[in-house]
């Protein structure tokens, strides 16, 4: 019987992109610190890779991300200021975006050249151990958390886990595509794995979303492999030549998808999140189920 493969003990945030679809607002605020009602979408993937036991958080930045370490640092005049004003569930709050037993770093993506180079640059602060890679732009609601299950599912089988949704067929052509056969009731031991195909060559409709649990062999494919469509370094293409070397496995995550790198899915996941926030869910939804269209559209 193989020994358990070790903890996920890091978690990998590719956030340089320029954001250039939420243009003028990202013109000078990281499309990463858009607020989902109250909280930037930065840190519900955070979150999301805290309770799925994830202690290091590695966030691969840009020249434009300064707002993201200050988000996750300590705010010295704040903390000091609601302290003294007595807001003591004001002060948990801002304690609480980065728990003491949480560490963050910071490492720059020089070039923009790809999502596998953006995870290719943390390789000195993974080191030979598995790691998880969460894109913010993909807002994921689950109980437990989506990053919680596919930890759990990496545990049990040992190999590296892709979070997976089937989509139409139409829409294939804006994922990457897996293939392979069942693994049990909501995995598939992948057989094969391509970017972004027309709906003639897609091989299923099951798309890979925003999560992963990758062992450490990833960074020798994402070293070697071609360039991609755009010059671009894939992680889609160096996951295809680690499957020659080992396995990896798609999993059904249970839970929700919000694509907020679009203008749509963000709004969706505003109207959503905001229907279940504690403070102000019931009154906004009160406000939702009585207003006229009407009214919305002047």
């Amino acid at each position: 019987m193989l020994p358990p493969p070790p903890p996920v003990r890091k978690a990998v945030f590719p956030v340089a992109g320029l954001g250039t679809r939420f243009l003028p607002a990202t013109k000078a605020i990281p499309k990463e610190m858009l607020p989902i009602v109250d909280k930037p979408l930065i840190q519900y993937a955070v979150e999301e890779a805290y309770e799925a036991g994830v202690r290091e958080m590695i966030f691969v930045t840009g020249r434009t991300k300064r707002s993201i370490e200050d988000h996750f640092d300590t705010a010295y005049e704040l903390e000091a200021e609601l302290t003294a004003a007595r807001k003591s569930d004001l002060l948990a709050l801002v304690e609480s975006i980065k728990p003491a037993d949480m560490t963050c770093v910071y490492v720059r993506q020089a070039k923009a050249l790809g999502l596998g180079h953006a995870v290719g640059c943390a390789r000195t602060l993974v080191g030979n151990e598995p790691f998880a890679v969460l894109l913010a732009d993909d807002l994921m609601v689950g109980r437990p958390g989506i990053l919680t299950q596919m930890v759990r599912e990496f545990a049990r089988l040992g190999g590296s886990v892709l979070a997976v949704q089937d989509v139409p067929l139409e829409d294939v052509r804006r994922y990457g595509i897996v293939s392979g056969r069942s693994h049990g009731e909501r995995t598939v031991a992948l057989d094969g794995i391509v970017e972004k195909p027309t709906p003639d060559r897609a091989p299923s409709r099951l798309a890979v979303a925003g999560r992963y649990v990758l062992t450490p062999g990833i960074f020798d494919e994402i070293a070697s492999v071609p360039r991609g469509s755009g010059g671009e370094i894939q992680l889609t293409d160096a996951i295809a030549q680690l499957l020659g070397r080992e396995s990896v496995y798609a999993y059904r995550y249970q839970g929700r998808r919000y694509d907020c790198g679009s203008k749509l899915g963000f709004l969706q996941a505003t109207v959503d999140l905001a229907r279940e926030h504690p403070d102000v869910g019931p009154a906004f939804s009160d406000w939702l189920d009585t207003v006229q269209p009407s009214e919305v559209s002047q």
